[in-house]
């Protein structure tokens, strides 16, 4: 596996890079918000059992936003599901320095009975907000998200776009330090999803957010990512990494995220040819 850093042509090795054995994952200069050291993931046991992850590090720096791209069934939702707690590695380390985490899926799983507020709400009565703190919290958080004057909608009278928007301010209303996503914007058609990459960046600039985001659309990874992540068919390893320069904002069709895109997309097509022999 090696480091590769991005700039206006195709990548090549920065300047002393080296490779990085056993799928180790290169070291981020900044704090760690999350940490994985040799995460092994076995699911059932004797003939049966099936290795999702193998061997994988990882580390997520405060403020970075780094994408995880690679094959269905390579261990990126499994990744998630361990660093928020929902599933327990077979061996190995995962560390998040007492950072909250907040999590987002493709589904925004709101309570259809609920208003937008409400479901915003309930997040905060998780925190023990008092009673008469959340709704001036919630209304603000639906600020933040640009859905003002929309707190008393139910989400059926709401766009997908404006539901992951109310997914994307719950998940905030648990003063998350570090959000999880995964593939949050995949269901949505390719206009609603170019705008909400702008809001989510908006936001993670604003608050200093560390994201680990889950997707299969590898343009998305190349647009909103300070660093792209590529692990390997199943069992996962970290067998590439992108560093993207932010050299100022990025468009989804521009040229340098279609290049690096395109670069990012031959190296899984490489790994599941490799894979499928």
């Amino acid at each position: 596996m090696s480091l590769t850093q991005w700039r206006d042509t195709p990548p090549e090795p920065a300047p002393g890079a080296s490779a990085f054995p056993n799928g180790a994952s290169a070291t981020v200069a900044a704090p760690a918000a999350i940490r994985l050291t040799d995460v092994s993931k076995v699911y059932g046991r004797g003939p049966g059992a099936v290795l999702a992850v193998d061997h994988l590090s990882l580390t997520v720096g405060k403020g970075e936003f780094v994408c995880l791209v690679g094959a269905s069934g390579c261990g990126k939702s499994t990744l998630l599901s361990i660093i928020a707690g929902f599933d327990s590695v077979t061996t190995g380390q995962v560390a998040t320095g007492g950072h909250r985490i907040g999590m987002m899926f493709q589904e925004p799983a709101l309570f259809p009975w609920l208003t937008a507020q409400r479901n915003v709400e309930l997040a905060l009565r998780a925190r023990r907000i008092p009673k008469h703190d959340r709704r001036r919290r919630s209304a603000e958080l639906l600020e933040t998200v640009h859905l003002t004057g929309f707190g008393d909608k139910r989400p059926h009278e709401l766009s997908g776009g404006m539901r992951q928007r109310v997914a994307m301010a719950r998940a905030l209303a648990q003063d998350a330090d570090v959000l999880l996503m995964d593939e949050p914007f995949g269901a949505l058609d390719a206009m609603t999803r170019d705008l909400l990459h702008d809001e989510l960046e908006r936001i993670c600039a604003e608050r200093a957010l560390s994201v680990l985001f889950v997707t299969h659309n590898v343009r998305e990874a190349a647009r909103l990512g300070d660093r792209v992540v590529v692990l390997s068919s199943r069992p996962g390893r970290v067998i590439e990494e992108y560093l993207v320069p932010r050299t100022g904002p990025r468009r989804i069709d521009s040229v340098q995220v279609a290049g690096l895109a395109s670069t990012i997309t031959d190296r899984l097509r490489e790994e599941m040819r490799r894979h499928g022999n």
